[in-house]
Parts: C-alpha cells; structure tokens; sequence
C-alpha cells in the first residue's frame, strides 16, 4: 500500500493512493498514520479495505510528512563509498549515527529554508525507514518484521554548522525544514525492491545525485539492529539510511542552495517530492 497524510497543518487525515494514483480518505478506517496503528499487523489489516468505497480527498489536498508524531529522527553517516570519498569523510567499520531534531520534519512540496547566516547548505536523498513496532536489541532475522514502512528523504544539511561550529553533527542538520518526507509511506510488502531501488536528486532540473540502494555498505536489517543495541526504536521513529554519491560538498568547486532553488528528487515505486528553497 502507499499511504499518505493530506490536509492542512493541524487538521492532516490518513489516506491511501489507489490504483489510479487518487488520494482515497482512510480516516474512517484509520484515525492516524502514527503511534500504534503504524504496526505492521494493523497496517495489513487494512489490504481487506476497497479503496473505491473510501471518499476521495479534495483535488490539490496538500500532501504533508507521512507520518505524525515522530519520536526521532536517526542518521545515518557515510553509508555509499562513492559519496564518502567524493565527500571527504571516513567510512568507520560500524555506522555513524547522528540524530536530527524532529522539528526539521516536513512534506515532500513544503519549502526548504535557507538559515540565517547560512552559506553551505546541501542536499541528499536517502531511503527513510518508518518505524512500526518496537525494537530494542532485536536480531538482524527479525529486524525487518519491526518495519511499517519506507518513504523519501532529504538529509537537508548546512556543512559550515556541522563541521565548522565544533560539537555534534547536530546543528548542521536540525534547522526546520532539513528532514523532507515522503509523499508516501510505502509498505514492506508493495516495496519488495527496497534494497535495490534507484535514487536520484535534481537542483533547478540538473541532476545532482544518483545512486543504487543495493551499494549500502551497511544493509537496512543491519542498521535496525544495530541502533536497537543503543537505543530503542518506537513506532513513529525515522531511520534515515544514508546519501548516494552527488552532494554538493563532493563538487569542484562545491555547490550549495540559494533561495529560489528548486530540488526535485525521486525513487521508483516511492514518488518523488519537490521543494523550493526560501531565505530567512
């Protein structure tokens, strides 16, 4: 299934995309894509439902994150060997794990902000794993089972708060709007392909980043079940997997966001999101 949150910020309902790429109205049978209902039991409970006799959304329904109340957000450093040394940074034998602030969360078309006294800010597109039941020391066999879903990414990062204000990846990667979503949550189920998907990024309609999810140095079950070693994942929780090789700290010289950019990004089987960069 490909499921989605639509409407305005405050009021956003459950929905689901059917065959003809419509946004069906799920509340009636789903009070919210959060919490205990992203358990992967419930969710394919919900395969029984007829998406032709669910209402559909009003046309041009705002598409927003999708899913509500995230408990964290957790990083993932250089996880694609082409875009650690295109980028300069070090591949460790166990993963970097950074977390960005849950207030960086946003929609696939919300704009991107640029910060205040921002120079470097950058770009990266990334499988996101939805959390949907909770996993703390869980074995790499049953990891998968721990899962609700995938969506889109964008590891937003401002290079000169992360690398040059001293301290924790953090700050660069934290300010509002740096953790786009979505459109969909796709379930396991419908995205068999996860670890072999294509990724692709574009800035103004030039493309910037491709990549392979079958080149992760570590794999989505390995990464589950090492985070749960360190910190319990809960249902609502993001794991953000990694960034293919393009990000404009990896260019000669490099190349960074500026209001009125626009960054298109994409995967098959997962949509695609588009935004606009706004100065502050």
């Amino acid at each position: 299934m490909r499921m989605v949150r639509f409407g305005e910020r405050n009021s956003e309902k459950p929905g689901l995309v059917d065959t003809d790429g419509r946004i069906r109205d799920l509340s009636s049978h789903l009070p919210a894509l959060e919490g205990a209902h992203l358990d992967p039991e419930a969710l394919g409970a919900l395969r029984a439902v007829d998406p032709a006799t669910l209402p559909l959304a009003p046309e041009g329904a705002r598409l927003c994150m999708p899913v509500g109340r995230i408990g964290k957000i957790v990083g993932v450093g250089p996880n694609f060997s082409d875009s650690a040394r295109l980028a300069g940074f070090k591949v460790n034998p166990e993963p970097t794990i950074f977390s960005k602030a849950t207030t960086a969360a946003s929609g696939p078309s919300d704009p991107i902000e640029i910060p205040r006294l921002a120079t470097r800010v950058d770009w990266g597109v990334e499988l996101a794993v939805v959390i949907g039941r909770t996993a703390k020391y869980v074995s790499l066999e049953q990891a998968m089972d721990h899962v609700a879903g995938f969506c889109l990414s964008n590891d937003v990062t401002e290079r000169s708060f992360q690398l040059q204000r001293g301290g924790q990846w953090f700050k660069g990667k934290s300010h509002d709007t740096f953790a786009p979503l979505g459109p969909w949550l796709v379930t396991p189920d419908d995205l068999p392909n996860y670890d072999r998907l294509d990724l692709w990024l574009e800035v103004n309609g030039v493309r910037q980043q491709s990549g392979n999810t079958s080149e992760m140095i570590f794999k989505i079950p390995y990464l589950i079940s090492y985070i749960s070693r360190f910190a319990r994942l809960e249902p609502g929780d993001v794991v953000m997997t990694g960034t293919v090789p393009g990000v404009g700290l990896s260019y000669d010289p490099p190349r960074f966001l500026k209001p009125g950019d626009r960054v298109t990004l994409g995967a098959d089987g997962l949509g695609t999101q588009d935004c606009t960069c706004v100065g502050l």
